[in-house]
């Protein structure tokens, strides 16, 4: 049996509130966060779609691709949070890949090429549709604007490329910097270092609960971007908003 991706590409059900009620509804309730000077963003699932790579592949069927990406992101995940505990780090290139050939096995998917072909997919993923406008928005209001990600420093600028972000962007983080991946706190840490900027000054957006929540226990102010309708986390932390796409975001730290 292939397991449920913790990043929503199967149907997660419906939403629990954020407010603590313990009631099935809508998402929390927003204030606007004040005092913000950077948007730092996760990169995989946040600012660009890790479905896009089996998607825009051919030789993908279509009866496994919702399996493919679903195995595939679920086992990277899995090798970073391993890799980080064992202390035995690989960059995410390698990580990305060796989760792929376990997904490949598993799905008996050994068609020749294709993992050459996913894997320079995975360079170039689509960003999602409000992207541009978002951070073109934020940049206007006077805000910096960076990624924190594990993505290695070619993966993120191939993407940021493909996107046409590059002009958009103050700065692309690595975790490769730090030798270790998220939820590590050298991670996070890492965005402050660079942006010489307070916890408390950070608005970090991420559309995967397990990274809002250790942000937030981390102390940055954190807008979670519920893009696939997850459950909240029970883990330290607690974002400060949930939206369903970045659009939301510009009048939540007033980048207008």
């Amino acid at each position: 049996m292939v397991p449920c991706t913790f990043e929503g590409a199967v149907d997660m059900g419906p939403r629990f509130r954020g407010d603590g009620a313990g009631v099935w509804g809508e998402a929390m309730a927003n204030a606007p966060l004040t005092g913000i000077k950077a948007c730092v963003f996760d990169a995989y699932g946040t600012l660009f779609d890790f479905a896009s790579a089996a998607s825009r592949c051919p030789d993908v069927p279509a009866d496994k691709m919702g399996a493919l990406t679903a195995l595939w992101r679920d086992k990277q995940l899995q090798y970073t949070w391993l890799r980080s505990l064992q202390k035995r780090h690989a960059d995410f290139w390698q990580v990305t890949g060796d989760a792929l050939d376990f997904a490949l096995e598993t799905l008996k998917l050994d068609r020749p090429g294709l993992r050459d072909t996913l894997m320079q997919l995975y360079l170039t993923l689509d960003a999602f549709p409000e992207v541009p406008s978002v951070l073109e928005r934020l940049k206007r209001a006077g805000l910096r604007t960076a990624i924190l990600s594990n993505g290695s420093p070619r993966m993120l600028d191939a993407a940021v490329k493909n996107a046409g972000l590059a002009e958009l962007l103050d700065a692309v983080l690595s975790a490769e910097e730090v030798g270790t991946f998220k939820t590590s706190p050298q991670v996070y840490q890492l965005a402050l270092d660079r942006l010489a900027l307070k916890e408390s000054e950070i608005s970090f957006q991420s559309s995967n609960a397990w990274d809002a929540h250790a942000a937030s226990a981390f102390g940055m102010r954190v807008v979670w971007c519920n893009r696939y309708g997850q459950r909240p986390e029970r883990l330290p932390g607690k974002p400060d908003a949930e939206v369903t796409t970045l659009a939301e975001l510009p009048d939540l730290v007033a980048a207008n």
